[in-house]
């Protein structure tokens, strides 16, 4: 199979994959407890008036007229009004979606940074105390729950010692650049300080679990990398060991990681809801959250068709990657 077929193929399975994101999500409105017109009409309204907002908003019509004029609107950019705000619910959650990205992409920036130079000196120091560290440190990471990370670093670095903020955000770093790039250096170095203070606390609390998991798997595939048959061959040639190390055996150890990489940044934009509402981070999981306790529909059909396709759409991209770096995806 070509690389362009191969592509193509995993192209339509996410189209379909986005299909049943989408009839999932509109399936859901219909069989949770609670009715759409609730949220919409008053607590004294008549049956006559409850019949006229069902009429507006189109829940007088059959079950399969309402999936189709959904899908149909959905292809057209379409995501409907908020019942609540009466703003486009497609303007509303797109506009969260950089902040969540934002937060998304920061904590994989801390996760990288950390776990793949923890990973690589636990493998090449095994069962000394810098590996046992290093594992030690993986573990606390992976049981460790978000939200109670999230609060005890609020109470510790911002409630106790006032270094960061106890929540919300300033400005994103698209607006830091346009200050820096408006007003000069010394603007947008403290613009750049503040975003940083805002996005510090959640990006290393969303993050924690991250750096843990791409620790263990990148020390379990060096271990595996150092034991090959090529490393003994190149370190009987007298090459470098840091050589030998970096540039084989972490190279190869990086293909497996890349992957998890890619699917743990999907993961990171759909799973940032409790993170988000620790910190009243103005992202989709905090609209998400707002949409549930106000049965305000078209806001979390949107917001939950956004996480699913950029799910979908980061799988594609690792997909494509991984299948670069790797010829016998392919050929597969």
């Amino acid at each position: 199979m070509s690389y362009g077929r191969f592509l193509l193929k995993r192209g339509l399975q996410g189209v379909v994959v986005v299909w049943g994101v989408v009839s999932i999500v509109f399936v859901l409105r219909f069989i949770t407890p609670g009715n759409a017109v609730d949220a919409v009409a008053p607590l004294d309204a008549s049956p006559e008036l409850r019949e006229r907002i069902a009429a507006e908003l189109g829940l007088d019509q059959p079950l399969y007229v309402q999936y189709l004029d959904y899908l149909w609107e959905l292809l057209n950019g379409d995501m409907g009004y908020s019942y609540i705000s009466g703003i486009e619910a497609s303007q509303m959650v797109f506009s969260k979606l950089p902040a969540t990205i934002e937060l998304a992409v920061a904590s994989s920036i801390i996760a990288i940074g950390l776990s793949i130079p923890l990973g690589v000196i636990s493998a090449t120091r095994r069962h000394e105390p810098a590996d046992y560290a290093a594992t030690t440190f993986s573990l606390v990471g992976i049981s460790t729950p978000n939200f109670w990370l999230g609060i005890m670093l609020i109470l510790l670095l911002s409630v106790q010692f006032g270094i960061f903020p106890t929540s919300g955000r300033a400005f994103g770093f698209i607006e830091a650049f346009r200050i820096a790039a408006n007003q000069g250096v010394g603007a947008g170095v403290d613009a750049f300080y503040q975003w940083l203070r805002f996005i510090t606390l959640p990006a290393v609390t969303l993050g924690t679990y991250f750096t843990a998991l791409i620790t263990r798997l990148t020390r379990s595939g060096m271990l595996e990398e150092l034991g090959q048959s090529y490393v003994r061959a190149t370190r009987a040639k007298g090459l470098p060991e840091s050589l030998i190390r970096y540039k084989h055996a972490l190279r190869n150890t990086l293909i497996p990681v890349i992957t998890v990489l890619g699917l743990q940044l999907g993961t990171l934009i759909g799973g940032a809801v409790i993170t988000e509402s620790v910190f009243s981070w103005p992202g989709l999981g905090t609209t998400l959250i707002n949409a549930i306790n106000t049965r305000d529909w078209p806001i979390l059909q949107a917001t939950l068709v956004v996480i699913g396709t950029g799910f979908v759409i980061v799988n594609l991209v690792v997909d494509a990657v991984y299948a670069y770096l790797d010829p016998q995806v392919v050929a597969e």
